[in-house]
């Protein structure tokens, strides 16, 4: 099973960092995959069955939160 993936999509996996984050971004592909941890920052290089593996889900992206104006 092949996952679709592009660069800078925001992904969690099946186990946390030891900083306590499940969130990574992808930064690089080919066939090793980088991701970048979302809290600490910290890049780490998977090889593609081994990201496939830990791999867990997408976290969709945030919706922007309406503007508010300075008059209530």
């Amino acid at each position: 099973m092949r996952i679709e993936i592009k660069l800078g999509d925001i992904i969690r996996l099946r186990k946390k960092h030891p900083c306590g984050s499940f969130e990574w971004k992808v930064v690089r592909l080919g066939a090793d995959i980088g991701i970048k941890c979302l809290k600490c920052q910290r890049q780490v290089l998977l090889e593609r069955n081994t990201f496939e593996r830990r791999f867990k889900a997408f976290v969709p992206p945030a919706s922007p939160q309406p503007q508010r104006s300075g008059n209530r």
